[in-house]
């Protein structure tokens, strides 16, 4: 099964990479024709991507929390991607419950094995993973994934979108996040030279909140209108604002909620070079909101 690649570039390689090191952190291969094809996103106008946060996968799969089960939560979810197949799936941390232990990754892996053979799976991390666990889970050739001076990074050219999935783990199992000053040079330098092909960033923590460094990071993203959206999780809740017209979408959690009052669930996205659908699939919590598509339109 294909698994995430640990590149140690130095920033000059990663400057004169240009999109030569584009690539998603657990991806497939030669398998995804016999499995069921292609993702179509690789010519259309448009992709489909299913977007997850939270998971909270633990050591033990019936490990319960505020009556949810994440274990079975993501069992159900993974089959129902086999079923709609989406051109990929990106998850923005909190893969594993509280401290990220090699086991709860296993577990992680093992659910996510059949989708994984037929579509990429992009994988970001958060405040509850462990990185040194979580890369010795996953383990692949170099080429599917950047460290970025212990940060781990995701780009995917998907259709008519560019994705990256950057870390704002901090420490394990402290609340906030940041991004820090060599990410965010990268960020900063890979933005200024790409294309101008829309780019939705991922990540874990929530602006303004608890990213540490949200005021240097929208420094960067305001004045590169490339940039159409920012997706993250951590807040365990479902909704859209924005900053500098700069779309801000909160994924709701996978695992479980903090209100009765939020879904449990994910979102999927249908994404143009002009905007995007993002439609909510419940399989908990708050269902009230099922199927509810909310549209985006990207600034010019």
């Amino acid at each position: 099964m294909p698994t995430v690649s640990r590149p140690s570039l130095s920033r000059r390689q990663l400057l004169k990479g240009g999109l030569a090191w584009l690539a998603s952190a657990w991806a497939t291969s030669p398998r995804e024709a016999r499995a069921g094809g292609t993702p179509r996103s690789g010519a259309a106008d448009y992709t489909r991507c299913a977007l997850l946060s939270d998971t909270h996968i633990a050591e033990d799969p019936d490990n319960r929390f505020r009556g949810f089960y994440p274990y079975r939560n993501l069992r159900e979810i993974s089959a129902q991607l086999e079923d709609r197949l989406p051109d990929r799936v990106i998850i923005t941390g909190d893969l594993a419950r509280l401290k990220g232990q090699t086991g709860a990754y296993e577990n992680f892996k093992t659910l996510l094995a059949p989708l994984a053979e037929k579509r990429p799976i992009h994988l970001g991390l958060g405040n509850h993973d462990d990185r040194e666990h979580f890369f010795r889970t996953f383990t692949a050739p170099i080429g599917s994934g950047l460290t970025i001076e212990n940060k781990h990074v995701v780009v995917a050219e998907a259709g008519p979108v560019r994705l990256i999935v950057l870390d704002t783990l901090f420490r394990v199992n402290i609340g906030t996040g940041e991004l820090g000053q060599p990410q965010r040079g990268w960020l900063e330098a890979f933005l200024q030279t790409c294309d101008e092909r829309p780019t939705i960033l991922f990540l874990h923590h929530t602006p303004d909140s608890d990213l540490l460094d949200t005021r240097p990071l929208f420094e960067i993203l305001r004045p590169l209108h490339k940039v159409k959206a920012v997706v993250y999780g951590h807040s365990h809740r479902f909704g859209f604002s924005q900053i500098a017209g700069i779309h801000l979408v909160n994924l709701p959690a996978t695992g479980f909620n903090f209100s009765g009052s939020q879904p449990v669930g994910w979102v999927e996205a249908r994404l143009t070079a002009q905007g995007g659908e993002l439609t909510l699939h419940t399989i908990g919590g708050n269902r009230n909101l099922e199927g509810h598509t909310h549209r985006l339109s990207w600034r010019a």
